[in-house]
């Protein structure tokens, strides 16, 4: 039942820009109607996601799809939990649209916009409730075209445009690595089913070959370091809530795709999960360094989305390590730490677009060194934004604070028995803690 109400949110966030492209040009009723549809999709997803996460997850739903022999989709509490932030972030950005990027301004990118808005949403949604790796690509695939026209919504902007194309060409890189997954997975389990591999399917070698893939695949679209070329430029150029759903949002695909492939997976090396801890590390560190250095404030959102890429991929190699040498602790706290992230992320980070374009709005321009003496003039939004720069630092009570401290607590707990997790707590204890302090050093500024 739940299951159902997922796949009606996908189809009526398909068709909620298609008000505004039939209505009159003129007529601005056509963007309210979008919206209204948009938030009616939400409502279902929400409810579809709920059911999910309280375990009323029902059966996987078939598809018939002759040409790779079928395929299905399904709902469990870890898709459900991804899809929240889906739906949440695409049905308050709707509304935040009405007024940011009205008809009124905008008659024609508004039209676009409003249209692949919806298709963005439908595509992830679809892509996460996906059990066949081509229906999976099929989401993966309306999901990187609807964020190419939304990234380049202001077409006639120079820097629009290359930082549209620049995502094109990244996002089909990953296609590619993904396409080279999908056919190695046919080939040694005969399906192109999403289900775990029999425990002696994968050889070491192809183990190895599909974790290199997976993190090329979805590493590019979660932006972890050094794959995170395409990431400031688009998060900076795009309308604001476009970069709200993007960094919240869009970014978690490639984490989802990186815990569901893996999960498929019959082992992971110990290698593997310290490699993965390391990238979260590097991520991290270099994120929140390349972040103060900037005086465009949506650029320096943009570097801390990579930041917290990195975060929430070493609460993942937690996960991993715990999963290699049979610490079910480390991978409860692990896990724990990275999913907690995953949604404080996508809450704290949109509301930081949705001041910057408030911003924006006001004053006309982006870089920080030409303002000040806002907070008087916008008390609200100058609230919002303090309380989301509280919660980015990771400072109690907020909800940063408390997936970071999950963190520290399976990094602290990995110390404790082998040297290999006191390896892993040497290094991520002083990065964690390094990382909070620069992202402090930056929201202050």
């Amino acid at each position: 039942m739940f299951l159902i109400f997922i796949l009606l949110a996908v189809v009526v966030a398909a068709l909620s820009g298609l008000p505004g492209i039939l209505l009159r040009r003129s007529d601005d009723g056509g963007e309210r109607i979008s919206s209204i549809s948009m938030v009616c999709a939400a409502c279902m997803g929400l409810i579809g996601a709920v059911g999910g996460l309280l375990g009323y997850n029902g059966k996987s739903l078939a598809l018939k799809w002759p040409a790779v022999g079928g395929g299905s989709v399904g709902l469990d509490a870890l898709s459900a939990f991804f899809l929240v932030p889906v739906f949440l972030i695409g049905g308050m950005g709707a509304v935040y649209g009405l007024s940011y990027w009205p008809h009124r301004r905008h008659p024609v990118s508004g039209l676009r916009l409003r249209f692949f808005w919806g298709m963005l949403v439908a595509g992830m949604a679809l892509l996460i409730i996906a059990r066949h790796a081509m229906i999976f690509l099929l989401g993966w695939e309306i999901m990187a075209f609807s964020a190419f026209f939304l990234v380049t919504a202001e077409g006639h902007r120079i820097a629009s445009r290359q930082a549209g194309w620049i995502y094109l060409i990244s996002t089909h890189v990953s296609v590619l690595a993904l396409f080279a997954l999908f056919a190695i997975w046919r080939h040694v389990t005969g399906s192109f089913n999403m289900t775990p591999a029999a425990p002696q399917a994968l050889s070491q070698g192809v183990t190895a070959l599909c974790m290199v893939l997976v993190l090329v695949g979805f590493g590019l679209k979660a932006g972890v370091m050094p794959l995170h070329f395409w990431l400031p430029g688009a998060h900076a150029n795009a309308p604001s809530h476009v970069s709200a759903i993007m960094s919240g949002v869009v970014i978690k695909t490639g984490i989802y795709g990186m815990i569901r492939w893996s999960a498929l997976l019959p082992d992971v090396p110990v290698a593997w999960g310290a490699l993965v801890l390391l990238l979260g590390a590097l991520s991290g560190v270099l994120g929140v360094l390349f972040a103060l250095g900037q005086h465009d404030f949506k650029r320096l959102l943009a570097y801390h989305s990579v930041e917290n890429i990195g975060i929430i991929l070493m609460g993942f190699g937690v996960a991993l390590l715990g999963r290699a040498v049979q610490r079910p602790e480390w991978v409860t706290l692990g896990f724990g730490a990275c999913l907690l992230h995953v949604w404080n992320h996508g809450l704290f980070k949109p509301l930081l677009f949705f001041c910057a374009g408030a911003v924006m709005r006001v004053t006309g321009t982006r870089q920080m060194d030409q303002l000040g003496g806002l907070a008087k003039r916008m008390p609200w939004t100058a609230a919002a934004f303090l309380v989301g720069a509280v919660a980015i630092c990771g400072l109690p009570p907020l909800n940063g604070f408390v997936s970071e401290w999950l963190l520290y607590l399976g990094l602290l707990k990995g110390a404790v028995g082998t040297a290999g997790g006191a390896l892993a707590a040497l290094v991520g204890v002083p990065t964690l803690a390094l990382i909070g302090a620069l992202a402090l050093a930056c929201f202050v500024k």
